[in-house]
C-alpha cells in the first residue's frame, strides 16, 4: 500500500473546477497519481468533494468520476485514533475538522502521506507523525 497517496479534497474540488490559467502543483500531482493508479480516497473525502455542488448534474458527473476509486475500509481503531489525535492537538491548541483527523488517523495507520492544499495539515504534522506530499 505505500506507494499509495491520500489525496485531500481541496485537491480534488480544484481539479473538478474549470478554471482558467495554470493548475496548482497539487492539482498537476494528482494527474499524475490517478494515471499510475496510485490515488487512495476516503469515505469522508468523497463526502467533502460532493457536497455543495450546485446542480444535479455536476454532482453526477463528479460522483461517476470519484467512482473509479474505491474508499480505504475503516476500522473502529481508526475513528478512535482520530478522535485521539484531535484530543491531542487541541491540548496543544491546534484546531481541526472530525474529516481532518480522520484523515491524518488513516495516514498514519496505512502509513499513506497525503496531498493536500490546507495548511492546517502542516500544523498537524508538528503534532502527529504524518507524510505530507509536497508538490
Amino acid at each position: 500500500m505505500s506507494d499509495l497517496v491520500i489525496v485531500d479534497s481541496d485537491v480534488w474540488s480544484e481539479g473538478f473546477r474549470k478554471v482558467p490559467g495554470e493548475p496548482s502543483p497539487q492539482v498537476l500531482m494528482l494527474r499524475q497519481l490517478v494515471t499510475q493508479g496510485r490515488v487512495q480516497l476516503l469515505g469522508c473525502i468523497r463526502q467533502e468533494v460532493l457536497q455543495g455542488l450546485k446542480t444535479p448534474t455536476v454532482f453526477e458527473r463528479i460522483r461517476e468520476q470519484l467512482r473509479a476509486f474505491p474508499d480505504l475500509p475503516l476500522k473502529e481503531q481508526d475513528y478512535e485514533r482520530a478522535a485521539e489525535f484531535f484530543n491531542l492537538c487541541r491540548s496543544k491548541g491546534v484546531q481541526g475538522s472530525s474529516s481532518d483527523f480522520l484523515i491524518c488517523a488513516c495516514s498514519v495507520a496505512y502509513g499513506l502521506p497525503i496531498l493536500t492544499k490546507d495548511k492546517d495539515f502542516d500544523l498537524y504534522a508538528q503534532q502527529l507523525p504524518l507524510k505530507l506530499v509536497k508538490a
